[in-house]
């Protein structure tokens, strides 16, 4: 499996976690939750690219 997509879902679901906490109690460093959700799409999106390693 892709890394970049597995890293992307596991920081996609943990961010979508925090900031689901994070609006029902908040807890230092919440923010951070938004981060992980958009660097989770970024890697999401990379991991699910059509061009393979080696080919332009």
């Amino acid at each position: 499996m892709n890394r970049e997509l597995v890293a992307g879902s596991a920081l996609l679901t943990v961010g979508v976690a925090g900031y689901a906490l994070g609006t029902a109690r908040p807890f230092p460093g919440r923010a951070f939750s938004i981060t992980a959700v958009m660097i989770g799409l970024l890697l999401v999106s990379i991991g699910r690219s059509p061009v393979t390693e080696g080919q332009s």
